[in-house]
């Protein structure tokens, strides 16, 4: 298992949208994430900065990269691409956070 912290930037004002969308997360992405090693997923969001960072724990980095490509996930990047930092492909701009400490 191999935890993954990362972070990403949403446009102002859209904290309560982005929250709503993932209330509703679809049951297809949700199995994707499952089907591709992903579990105990979290994500938080500093209101002041708007910086959303997020925890995956992955049963393997080459696996859960493979998610990606994968339709739902498109669907799922257009579908948030307007209240987010995106990259040309809709995929948000994400940051990988570096692990310098951990206590189970």
């Amino acid at each position: 298992m191999v935890r993954k912290g990362f972070k990403m930037h949403l446009h102002p004002g859209m904290a309560q949208e982005y929250e709503k969308r993932h209330n509703m997360l679809w049951p297809e992405m949700k199995e994707m994430i499952h089907e591709y090693g992903g579990r105990n997923y979290s994500i938080f969001l500093d209101q002041e900065t708007n910086v959303l960072y997020g925890y995956l724990e992955i049963e393997s980095e080459e696996k859960w990269s493979k998610s990606a490509d994968t339709a739902i996930n498109r669907k799922w990047w257009d579908y948030m691409a307007d209240i987010m930092e995106i990259n040309q492909d809709n995929s948000p701009v994400s940051t990988d956070l570096k692990q310098v400490f951990h206590l189970d």
